[in-house]
């Protein structure tokens, strides 16, 4: 995010002191730099101003009541963080140490200024800051073009999961060998494919086709071909999708769809490069690369006779495993602010980001769909958002209600037999202690239990809560049990 500024393009400065006279000659100083300024004489009123208006530098005395300075900066480092923000705090104090000096830039404090100051050292001071903050801020877009970008091929993703892809596309994009990709549906395996071809030095055409949506009848004629007569309604002969994929590269889909008598004829194709039409009495020879995909387990098809073997030693010379969704959450950022930005453009909406609260949710989501799955969520929730932000009531009622189903509440059945018992709390909390602090001591009662009674083994207790292992390890972290 950039720099706060004016309209006109001034920095945003917040001075924060309780003393009015020097929070004034602050200001005065600071507006004579050119820079839109804003006053508060206490830690709690800048944090209003902040959500008010996000300033680039805060000057912040060191001690004043209620909310300190230190405090104050811990909690505007934490939201800058939080909310992907760029702000430099600068310390300025009359009763400064070494050592609050060193905790202040421990914290992150951009400088520690003692007064009486001089003006011009402190102008240099806040210039600098508001050069970091530019900085921070030109770095940051830099890296989000590059996030916009496909990582290699057609692929959004820069998980190690995914670089572990992307260097073996990279090592066999140029050879002729034949391939095949593993993956739950949804994880992009034609994704591989085109991004094989695309990247490497064939270049003939791509062609891709779904054994399991061909009727069985017509598998031989639309792989090989046929010449005309060759059976009824064959009136031209018709190049097969391997002639048509001559000099480039062939996309099988669902291979372990195709009928026993077609593996026969393509294990000839791929052993001695040459097609017989249906009807023709002369091969065509052709040169193209296969790359196979299964929704099946094809190594255990082969071992019990369903597939032939030696067809799937043919194709399977390397395999490119490419993980689930579930397994690569750090990516789930970067393919919703491709797809917001794809469906924004396509539908003609304003959208330019996922709130918050949405991302999350996104986040926490199991994705038994995987990456197709989360493009089509996205684009619904493009075409139903009304700003310029997708909010998480964009979001499908499935995806809301199975994340709240996950949220352990208050008064419950134990969900296992073997889980402890939960004291239930009162009805009225205790004196001292909100809901929120109450809600949250019976939350990380249920994990405390939840792990006691799988004996510490974090996926069954997460199963015994019935929620997902991703959000119970959150819960763990937020609780400081994830030890």
């Amino acid at each position: 995010m950039t720099a706060a500024s004016t309209p006109g393009g001034a920095p945003h400065v917040l001075v924060v002191d309780d003393d009015l006279s020097m929070r004034e000659f602050l200001g005065i100083l600071m507006r004579r730099e050119g820079y839109s300024v804003e006053l508060a004489d206490s830690g709690e009123a800048a944090l209003s101003a902040v959500q008010r208006r996000w300033p680039s530098v805060v000057l912040s005395d060191l001690n004043m009541p209620g909310i300190d300075g230190m405090e104050l900066l811990r909690r505007l480092k934490t939201q800058a963080a939080r909310e992907s923000r760029d702000i430099e705090v600068v310390m300025v104090t009359a009763f400064g140490t070494a050592e609050s000096a060193v905790e202040a830039m421990r914290r992150g404090a951009f400088d520690y200024v003692l007064k009486p100051f001089n003006n011009d050292d402190l102008r240099v001071t806040v210039r600098r800051a508001l050069e970091r903050v530019a900085l921070q801020a030109e770095n940051a877009r830099l890296k989000a073009e590059v996030r916009d970008e496909v990582h290699f091929g057609r692929f959004i993703g820069s998980s190690p999961a995914m670089q572990r892809v992307y260097d073996l596309i990279r090592r066999i994009k140029d050879t002729p060998i034949n391939c095949l990709v593993l993956g739950e549906s949804g994880t992009g395996k034609e994704l591989v494919a085109r991004s094989l071809h695309e990247a490497g030095v064939r270049n003939g055409p791509f062609v891709a086709i779904n054994c399991g949506a061909i009727p069985e009848n017509l598998v031989e004629s639309e792989l090989f071909g046929h010449v005309r007569g060759a059976f009824t309604g064959a009136d031209r002969d018709r190049k097969g999708h391997i002639v048509q994929a001559n000099g480039g590269t062939l996309f099988l889909d669902e291979l372990n769809s195709l009928p026993q008598s077609a593996q026969v004829k393509l294990l000839r194709v791929l052993q001695d490069r040459r097609v017989l039409p249906v009807g023709a009495s002369r091969e065509v020879e052709v040169d193209v690369r296969v790359i196979a995909a299964s929704n099946g387990d094809l190594a255990q098809l082969a071992r019990t006779g369903r597939f032939r073997e030696d067809l799937y030693y043919r194709i399977n010379v390397i395999q490119v495993q490419l993980p689930p969704l579930r397994d690569r959450p750090g990516d789930i950022d970067e393919l919703v602010r491709h797809f917001v930005k794809l469906y924004s453009k396509e539908y003609g909406k304003s959208v330019e980001r996922a709130s918050q609260p949405a991302l999350q949710a996104l986040r926490d989501w199991n994705w038994p769909g995987n990456v197709r799955e989360l493009q089509n969520m996205v684009a619904r929730a493009v075409v139903l958002a009304e700003g310029r932000e997708l909010l998480l009531g964009d979001l499908p009622d499935a995806l809301r209600q199975g994340l709240a189903a996950e949220a352990p509440t208050v008064r419950i059945q134990p969900v296992h037999a073997s889980l402890a018992p939960v004291d239930e709390p009162e009805v009225i909390p205790p004196e001292g202690l909100d809901l929120d602090q109450l809600l949250a001591e019976v939350e990380r009662k249920w994990l405390v239990a939840a792990l006691r009674s799988a004996n510490g083994n974090k996926t069954r207790a997460a199963r015994a809560l019935r929620m997902s292992f991703r959000s119970f390890r959150y819960r763990l972290a937020k609780y400081d049990l994830d030890h």
